[in-house]
């Protein structure tokens, strides 16, 4: 019997022992993306596909896998995944799920301490040889103990940051679709409230929420005229749920004092973008689960439900285990 046939879209921070006992396994060694082109080629010859966000998995590419037997990605979110014509081919599709819960939130933290107290704006002023002595009112910024914080969407990270929040002695308000149980918002110490309220009333706005519909562009120029003067964005879940045109608006006119961000749109964002001409903006390159322990992880999960679907077992870790009551039915 011949072997499975594999195509992983990047290398990965774990060895592929386990995966190339069982199969014939092609890595792209590029610092970016295959091309689509390459993709849909690829996808011709093999039985399984581990890829990342970063590859465009649409329905063309699936309907032409022919020999796709299971999509595998090192990721949690899956939008990028055309997921109803891979259920429709009765493909399975796997994630990372709950492993970068923590990663992402001490990323978060780390971006909005280093927002509040300057610290990239420090860090230029010294290089630049600007320091030349303590000075009363310089690269002021606003407590953090004390503030008020807004989360966006109260998921495992939205709770993990109310968790980290609680030790600096915040207000805590969130919003998110469902409202949680009083008893978790008793133990957590949050306060349920609209999204106009929180966006009032908060000195610094995280966000938590998946991108979807519902959530794309959730901010604009409506959301920021709401904020306060002197409040924070953090931005960690999706680059598209802000639009950037206003965040620019506002950062620029000073109607935000300040954002940090991990993720934007597109990625990367362009070297021409005006964003990166802002003193009152940090940005990092999408690095939120970048920790050794989670990439790596996260690497083992996904080549876990890459060799159970080519073993023809049930995913781990399955966006569409409805394929499993279509196929048993």
């Amino acid at each position: 019997m011949p072997q499975a046939r594999v195509f992983v879209t990047r290398r990965l921070p774990t060895e592929l022992q386990r995966l190339q006992e069982i199969a014939n396994v092609e890595v792209w060694m590029g610092r970016e993306p295959p091309p689509y082109e390459v993709l849909l080629a690829k996808v011709r010859e093999i039985d399984g596909l581990l890829c990342l966000l970063t590859d465009k998995i649409d329905r063309q590419l699936i309907e032409i896998g022919t020999s796709l037997k299971v999509i595998s990605q090192m990721a949690v979110g899956y939008d990028n995944i055309d997921v109803p014509a891979a259920t429709a081919r009765q493909i399975p599709v796997g994630h990372t799920p709950g492993v970068l819960t923590d990663a992402t939130a001490d990323l978060t933290w780390a971006l909005l301490m280093a927002a509040a107290r300057r610290v990239v704006e420090g860090d230029r002023f010294t290089r630049a040889g600007e320091w030349r002595t303590w000075e009363p009112d310089l690269l002021l910024g606003p407590n953090v103990t004390s503030a008020t914080l807004g989360i966006v969407g109260f998921g495992r990270i939205g709770q993990a940051i109310a968790r980290r929040a609680k030790g600096f002695n915040m207000r805590i308000l969130y919003t998110s679709r469902h409202r949680c149980d009083p008893e978790l918002e008793q133990s957590l110490g949050v306060e349920f409230v609209k999204f106009e309220s929180l966006l009032q009333e908060s000195d610094f706005v995280t966000i938590h929420t998946p991108l979807s519909d519902d959530t794309y562009h959730l901010f604009g120029e409506p959301q920021f005229a709401l904020m306060k003067p002197s409040a924070i964005l953090i931005n960690t879940a999706r680059g598209a749920i802000v639009d950037s045109d206003a965040l620019y608006q506002a950062l620029s006119s000073g109607e935000i004092a300040g954002a940090a961000i991990d993720v934007t749109e597109p990625e990367p964002i362009p070297i021409d973008s005006p964003l990166l001409t802002l003193d009152n903006l940090i940005i990092t390159p999408h690095i939120g689960s970048a920790s050794r322990q989670t990439r790596e992880k996260m690497a083992n999960m996904a080549i876990d439900n890459l060799i159970a679907g080519l073993k023809g077992e049930r995913l781990p870790y399955c966006v569409n285990p409805e394929v499993y009551d279509v196929v048993s039915g």
